[in-house]
């Protein structure tokens, strides 16, 4: 798990799904962390239009670039839904922040082929 989560930290785009602009909550904490970080973040939220000044997309569909790595902080059955998006749109890497993963999905990334990083915080990494 630890390479593979150095090899998403090598990327350079991030969705971030479940991003917002509670200063409180994870989703507001892994953007401004990434940001800070040099990383270019696509935040993904139906319910808001920015995040401090960056457009936010209402899905991953919506991103007008391809994003390398898809990071889910939301709870597991908007996970489990989100995920076959990212089948179908080809996004292949994986996070699956501490609280949005589910043994549903999990299985889902592996039996689609889906690079999936579980367990730990990318602001650790």
């Amino acid at each position: 798990m630890e390479e593979l989560a150095k090899e998403f930290m090598a990327q350079k785009r991030f969705a971030l799904v479940g991003a917002t602009g509670n200063t409180q909550k994870n989703g507001y904490r892994i953007f401004k962390n990434l940001s800070r970080r040099g990383y270019e973040v696509y935040p993904v939220n139906p319910g808001l239009e920015e995040l401090e000044g960056v457009k936010c997309y209402h899905s991953l569909a919506d991103i007008p670039v391809r994003v390398d790595v898809v990071d889910f902080v939301v709870p597991p059955q908007v996970t489990e839904a989100t995920l076959k998006e990212c089948k179908r749109l080809g996004l292949d890497r994986i996070w699956l922040q501490p609280g949005s993963e589910s043994e549903a999905a999990i299985a889902f990334c592996r039996e689609n082929e889906l690079k999936v990083v579980h367990g730990i915080c990318v602001m650790s990494n």
